[in-house]
């Protein structure tokens, strides 16, 4: 696998900051105007959340989010439509971008044409939480390594360790580490997560480690990054560009804040 996100991780390996955000929020055409500023503020990646009107593994935050922007129009044929737009009107752009998504939406689009979109539009990786390890081998790697897409999983304090292996020996991208059992955006200190990312981190894993999930200030994301290799930050980031004010003033303030 060689794509922008596999490159990411050779060429800087540690404190990488990974923002998400619902595409379709706070209003419709905001996409371009969100990944400009993520990527002028200088982020490592960018997560973005299609819009599920069942979103299991989000919590109130982003599942009101989630409900705004399909209440604005956003489906996955309009981010597809968006993100054309924005790489016709953005060669330059270079950060690796990751689609978030869950499978019922992704297999009534068709997994081979969304892949194929994907690919075309230069999405570097997926990350489908409610995606089984036995339908990704059996009936969307080949796809996904047909088109350069790298799979992310998603671990959990209650994963076994056998099944980090796993995950780990099938991952081509990084490993996304929930800091807790809970949905996005509890109010869990974060300092709870310290012995499971140290767990994860004294295992010794081949894939690089993002933790995500009450990550929400400079210090939650440093103390993220003396455990694993980055840190993903969604409700926060989802709180901040709720408020009234410029939307590209917001983002570079909140990030400056991070970094």
């Amino acid at each position: 696998m060689n794509n922008k996100l596999t490159a990411l991780f050779k060429t800087k390996p540690k404190n990488l900051l990974n923002i998400f955000f619902t595409a379709g929020f706070p209003k419709l055409e905001d996409t371009s105007t969100i990944l400009s500023a993520l990527e002028q503020a200088g982020v490592d990646l960018i997560e973005i959340g299609i819009p599920f009107s069942d979103p299991l593994a989000d919590g109130p935050t982003i599942q009101e989010s989630s409900k705004i922007a399909l209440e604005n129009g956003m489906s996955i044929e309009m981010l597809f439509k968006q993100l054309h737009q924005f790489r016709a009107q953005n060669a330059a752009f270079n950060t690796p971008i990751m689609l978030m998504g869950y499978l019922n939406p992704v297999m009534q689009y068709g997994i081979e044409a969304f892949c194929k979109r994907c690919q075309e539009l230069g999405v570097d990786g997926l990350i489908i939480p409610d995606l089984p390890m036995y339908i990704y081998l059996t009936e969307f790697k080949e796809v996904f390594e047909k088109h350069n897409i790298s799979n992310i999983f998603l671990v959990t304090p209650q994963t076994s360790e056998k099944r980090i292996r796993e995950i780990d020996e099938n991952s081509t991208g990084f490993i996304y580490a929930v800091s807790s059992a809970s949905t996005t955006g509890g109010n869990t200190a974060f300092t709870a997560a310290a012995g499971y990312l140290g767990k994860l981190r004294d295992m010794n894993l081949n894939t690089p480690i993002l933790t995500g999930f009450n990550i929400k200030n400079k210090q939650n994301f440093e103390d993220a990054c003396s455990y694993v290799d980055g840190a993903i930050i969604g409700s926060e980031f989802i709180r901040q560009i709720s408020q009234e004010g410029n939307l590209q003033n917001q983002i570079t303030n909140y990030i400056q804040s991070i970094r």
